[in-house]
């Protein structure tokens, strides 16, 4: 059984430095709509205080989570040991979407290094941290970044990633509008 805590604690901290991915999950109000569930790698999530979190999300094929967060606010981060002591922890919380030019995107840039094809920072207060086993998870050992990724976005350019994100990052799966949808232009 898993151990729950109202906030992050230092040992917390030091085991989601550790790791070279998580998970975000989300998902839409509607029972029939999708859950979804994104990882994410790069040295991209800050711990901001015991209850505040925020990661740099970068450009990619769908924005579930910007949807659901928007629609709903719920999001959930897991952090899983692949290697040394197992572990899985879990963060729940209620999330925000800061877009480029305003003032929690202003807030929170300065924690990052801004990476090629940034879109948003989505941020999170956190209410429960939950603690399991992970005894049932396989070691995978961490060789290195994928950069297929940033170069993508860079040979996108501003522009061509602005056409993209109105193409397929706008709206969710399940017809919900992004922040990015209500702010792109045409």
């Amino acid at each position: 059984m898993g151990k729950l805590f109202a906030e992050i604690g230092p040992e917390h901290q030091a085991f989601i430095e550790k790791q070279r991915i998580f998970f975000v999950g989300s998902a839409p109000l509607d029972e029939s709509g999708h859950v979804n569930l994104s990882p994410k790698g790069y040295d991209a999530l800050r711990i901001l205080s015991p209850t505040e979190v925020a990661y740099l999300d970068l450009t990619g094929s769908g924005n579930e989570t910007s949807a659901h967060v928007l629609e709903n606010g719920r999001i959930t981060l897991m952090f899983v040991a692949f290697e040394g002591p197992p572990m899985i922890l879990r963060l729940y919380g209620t999330g925000q979407v800061h877009l480029p030019g305003s003032s929690g995107w202003d807030r929170l840039i300065s924690y990052f290094d801004l990476l090629p094809g940034a879109r948003q920072i989505v941020s999170a207060d956190i209410h429960a941290v939950k603690t399991s086993c992970g005894f049932g998870v396989p070691y995978y050992s961490y060789t290195g970044e994928r950069d297929t990724l940033q170069k993508w976005a860079g040979q996108k350019g501003d522009s061509g990633l602005t056409e993209y994100r109105r193409e397929k990052n706008a709206v969710s799966m399940d017809g919900l509008v992004t922040p990015l949808g209500k702010r792109l232009p045409g």
